[in-house]
This record gives structure tokens, C-alpha cells and sequence, in this order.
């Protein structure tokens, strides 16, 4: 039997086998793995580090909830007040005459040509007494008051570096529809990647490691200068020095943040995440690649043949087939995360979101100048 199609239609079909390949290796199986063990040893203290700029209001909501995890080997909390001309500093002084656990690092300036929050972080680290450390961002809360049981069992897998998710909350709104679909796609690749052993980043607003691992590292040694990637890139170069990395993704491990209220906040926020990519190691560049590519060509040769009407039986049939499997297994992602986005606005999310990363791509190309805070 010999089939006819035109090589859009093969071009389509091929795009669709790649998406089903990544659906039916990494995400399907990651998304129904067992649960996390509800108990475990909890015997090594941890360094709980959060870095801040003119953040006051957030850590008034953050830091109560830290002093409030369940960890009963005990934990100290390591605030680094980053330049802030707020009152970040007298907020945190009050806050160690009740805690005893409760410490400041303070950072009055940042050496030229460095990138604030790096510096101010190896600053921190440097001063953490505990060899596990465990971050996140001050416009951030724990989940739940086992946050922190969670994500330190990680290292007994054994592993030297953990890796959570940190989801957005729920708003009215397409913007946060879209930017809750694309946290749960990222988070579905660099999670069920590292949990197949090839992981390429983490998250900073909920990640852990311990101080040998940044030390053998060399800590931000190699991207000290760029602005982005006090995580994913962090993770690049533990990942080539031979770290263990563990995935804990039960949702009382997450972290929950406040998501962007507009279009062009979203957009910034996006372009310097992305930022990053550039140093990642080529399998991973082409990994990731491969991924987005696909789902790019099967909608730019979906719509060309859209005009084709000799080919509209075909290009049904793949449509059908690729949007039932991945309105499936998005649907069993988002269970296994928590992440309750409707069902019928998948198709949509998706195909928006992958023409959003393409104007990102885009973007960057034309205009890499990138803003810090």
C-alpha cells in the first residue's frame, strides 16, 4: 500500500511522532509515577535562603510562613537584604530579637559588572551554617507548612541537588490561564527530564542544594556577569561536575507566586528567563529544541495546508490525534502538579503559547539588551 501525501502532510505527521515520542516518555510517565513517601528522615538541619530588593511587603507575607514549616531537625532562616532602601533591614532586625534562627546578610553595593542578585547570594552562602540550602524568592510562599519536610527528603534519594516546582496563582483572566498552561509546561519538561537523568535547570523560587556542590562548582564563576540564570545555569554546571539531582513534585512541596498583571511584565519577565537558554549544553539546547520546534512546525504546516483541499483528511486526522493525546496527558500533568487549568482551553493555550515563544525567540535575536532590578 502506497500513500499519496504531499510532504507538508509528512512534515505534519513527523512533528506529531515527535510530540507523541516526549508525551509518551517523559511527561506521561513522570505524571503518573508513585507519590512522594509521606514520611521520611528528617535528621540534617537546613539553610532556608531568600534574597530581597525593596521587597518589604512580600517578605511580611513570605518570611512568617518560612518560621512556620514543621521540620523538626531545625532550620535557620538566611534573609539577604540586597540594597534595599526600604525597610527591609529594621523588619528582619525585629524579626531576629524573637527568632534566634532568623539571620541578615545585608549587602550595601554590588563590584561593577557583576549581577546583583549572584553576588548577593554567594555572599549569603558563604555565611549560611548549614551545608543544605534550600531557595527561594521573597514574592513567594511555601505551599503548605510541609515545604520544607519535602523538598530536604529530596537529598536522601541520595542527591546533591533538588529540583520543585513553583506555581502561579489562580486570577481571572486569559493572561493568567496562559501563564499558569506555560509554568506547567516548563515545569513539565525540566522535572520529568532530570527524573529520566538528564536534567538541565531548575527553578530559583523553589530549589535546593548543598554548599559543597556550589563550591565544586565554583559557584556563578562562569556566568557571574549575565543577568538571569542564578538557577538553571547553576544547574548546567553542577550537572557537568557529577551532582545527583533528585525531583520532589508533590504538590505540599511547591511554591506559590503572585503572576504577572500584564502583558508587558509577562513579556520581560519571559525574554529574561529565556535569556539563559544560550548557555545551555548543546544536548540539552537540542533536547528542548526538538520539543518546541516540533509543536512549531505542526502548527505552521497545520495552517498552511488549512488552504490545501486535497489534504484536509489527513491534516484532520493528525490534528484529532495529536490534540487527544495532548489534552491527556496535559490533563495528568496538571493532576500531578496541581495545576487545575480548564480542559477545554488546552488546544488554545497551547497553540497560543507556542507562537508567544516563537515572538520570544524573535525578540531576542533582534534585541538582547535585558533589565535587572
Amino acid at each position: 500500500m502506497s500513500f499519496s501525501f504531499s510532504p507538508a502532510i509528512w512534515l505534519l505527521l513527523a512533528a506529531v511522532l515527535v510530540q507523541l515520542y516526549y508525551a509518551a516518555y517523559y511527561f506521561l510517565p513522570f505524571a503518573r509515577r508513585s507519590p512522594e513517601p509521606a514520611t521520611g528522615p528528617d535528621d540534617e538541619p537546613v539553610s532556608v535562603v531568600v534574597c530581597a530588593h525593596n521587597e518589604l511587603e512580600n517578605l511580611r507575607r513570605l518570611l512568617p510562613l518560612i518560621l512556620q514549616q514543621d521540620y523538626p531537625a531545625g532550620f535557620e532562616l538566611l534573609l539577604i537584604d540586597d540594597r534595599s532602601t526600604d525597610d527591609t533591614y529594621l523588619y528582619v532586625q525585629q524579626l531576629t530579637q524573637y527568632y534566634p534562627h532568623v539571620r541578615l546578610v545585608s549587602v550595601a553595593r554590588t563590584p561593577d559588572g557583576l549581577s546583583p542578585k549572584k553576588y548577593a547570594l554567594t555572599l549569603g552562602i558563604k555565611s549560611a551554617r548549614h551545608e543544605r540550602l534550600l531557595f527561594t524568592d521573597a514574592d513567594c510562599i511555601p505551599a503548605t507548612n510541609q515545604w520544607l519536610r519535602y523538598m530536604q527528603r529530596g537529598f536522601g534519594r541520595p542527591a546533591d541537588m533538588v529540583l520543585g516546582y513553583s506555581a502561579y496563582a489562580e486570577e481571572p483572566g486569559f493572561l493568567n490561564k496562559l501563564i499558569r498552561f506555560e509554568t506547567l509546561l516548563t515545569g513539565a519538561q525540566y522535572l520529568s527530564f532530570a527524573w529520566r537523568g538528564r536534567p538541565y535547570m531548575g527553578v530559583g523560587r523553589n530549589l535546593a542544594y548543598t554548599r559543597p556542590v556550589f563550591y565544586q562548582t565554583k559557584g556563578f564563576a562562569s556566568h557571574i556577569r549575565s543577568l538571569s540564570g542564578d538557577d538553571d545555569l547553576l544547574v548546567q554546571d553542577a550537572v557537568q561536575h557529577g551532582a545527583r539531582v533528585a525531583v520532589v513534585a508533590e504538590p505540599g512541596a511547591h511554591t506559590l507566586s503572585e503572576p504577572a498583571l500584564t502583558w508587558g511584565q509577562w513579556w520581560r519577565q519571559k525574554r529574561r528567563h529565556l535569556s539563559a537558554g544560550r548557555q545551555y549544553r548543546l544536548a540539552d539546547r537540542v533536547r528542548i529544541g526538538t520539543f518546541i520546534g516540533s509543536n512549531l512546525v505542526f502548527y505552521g504546516t497545520a495552517i498552511g495546508l488549512l488552504f490545501s483541499h486535497s489534504d484536509w483528511v489527513p491534516l484532520a486526522t493528525a490534528c484529532l490525534v495529536r490534540t487527544g493525546a495532548i489534552l491527556a496527558v496535559y490533563y495528568q500533568l496538571g493532576r500531578r502538579l496541581g495545576e487545575r487549568l480548564p480542559v477545554m482551553w488546552l488546544p488554545f493555550l497551547d497553540a497560543v503559547y507556542f507562537f508567544y515563544y516563537l515572538a520570544l525567540g524573535i525578540s531576542l535575536f533582534l534585541y538582547r539588551t535585558l533589565r535587572w532590578k
